[in-house]
């Protein structure tokens, strides 16, 4: 299957990082202790202002915290939906210092998940309707509306004011065909999930049989497939070592039946997590997954550029190393973690 795209124009890039879920160690580098001992992670503004997000105490009491994590974004969305105004300023301007970076870097939508804010589905809603209405303020690019749960995406879509274009709904899987109904009354673009009903696919074929079953319904519904990204689920190479090769196996079969009708991306970066040199591993999953057909992703346009994949050289040893591991010629990644500890991938 010859490369869907051939510049980073024609790649869609839905910025990853306004999740709940991120996190910052405590004992990082991008965690730092203010004079009066209290924790803090920094940010500048657009106006370079030197700012912090602080660590308030009740997260202090969470288990995450007790783990040596940091969520900045959780935070600021709980600073943004209480009642203390200078915390709301706070969480607001931390959340549109990482909008604009986001667009900087050529994000075309901002996927935007508050699930882990917390238990309770009304403060989740909250949430959601806080972080749209804050991050709309200054975004030139649309949402991509994220949750597990419907009645949470459906809060972000009434949020959204559409200044900005059409929203993506993130997502439409079997066990929410509802989603599909409320992406035809808000006229979003919607993305679907290669899972089944019962769970995660097993491979390859699994993928693209979910795919073709959500398909059917999206068509029913008269939702044009340029409006449909596909996410055909990018699994950690750690786990198994063929992960990799069941994902780029749906993608090519998924161009052959449907060639450049709709779009196939998925969470790109979630293939090298646990693992060190991730931009390296990151920048030659998307060369090999842009071969293999996808026009899409969900990452940190910041950290993994479309360029740097399209022009990887493939003939250098880190790479070479990098795409053996991936391929599943590397079983448990032990030569690419060898590698990295005798300081071969330093230039990767």
């Amino acid at each position: 299957m010859p490369r869907v795209i051939q510049s980073p124009e024609d790649f869609t890039v839905i910025g990853e990082n306004i999740h709940a879920t991120r996190v910052v160690l405590r004992n990082g580098r991008r965690a730092v202790t203010l004079e009066d001992g209290t924790e803090a992670v920094p940010f500048k503004t657009e106006s370079g202002e030197q700012r912090h997000l602080t660590v308030p105490e009740w997260y202090k009491k969470t288990q995450p915290y007790d783990q040596g994590q940091i969520k900045p974004f959780l935070i600021a969305m709980m600073k943004g939906i209480g009642e203390d105004p200078r915390e709301r300023e706070e969480g607001a301007a931390y959340i549109q210092t990482e909008v604009r970076r986001q667009v900087k870097h050529g994000a075309d939508y901002l996927d935007m998940n508050v699930d882990e804010v917390h238990y309770d589905v009304e403060i989740q809603k909250r949430a959601m309707r806080w972080t749209i209405e804050t991050v709309q303020e200054v975004s030139d690019v649309p949402p991509c509306i994220d949750s597990s749960l419907s009645e949470i995406i459906a809060v972000g879509l009434d949020a959204y004011d559409g200044r900005a274009g059409r929203p993506l709904l993130n997502s439409v899987a079997f066990e929410r065909l509802d989603c599909l109904d409320m992406a035809v009354e808000h006229d979003a673009r919607i993305k679907v999930m290669a899972t089944s009903a019962e769970g995660m696919p097993a491979d390859d074929d699994d993928r693209v049989n979910n795919v073709n079953g959500i398909i059917e319904h999206v068509k029913a519904r008269g939702v044009s497939l340029d409006d449909v990204f596909v996410d055909a689920i990018v699994f950690l190479i750690s786990v198994d070592s063929q992960n990799v090769n069941h994902y780029l196996n749906a993608v090519r079969k998924l161009r052959e039946i449907y060639g450049t009708e709709l779009h196939i991306g998925g969470g790109l970066s979630n293939v090298s997590f646990g693992m060190p040199m991730r931009r390296l591993i990151n920048n030659t999953f998307i060369h090999l997954a842009l071969e293999a057909g996808i026009d899409s992703g969900i990452l940190d346009p910041a950290q993994s550029k479309i360029e740097a994949a399209l022009e990887l050289d493939t003939s250098s040893e880190a790479v070479g190393l990098a795409m053996d591991m991936l391929l599943g010629r590397d079983d448990f990644c032990m030569n690419f973690i060898q590698a990295y500890r005798d300081g071969k991938l330093a230039g990767g």
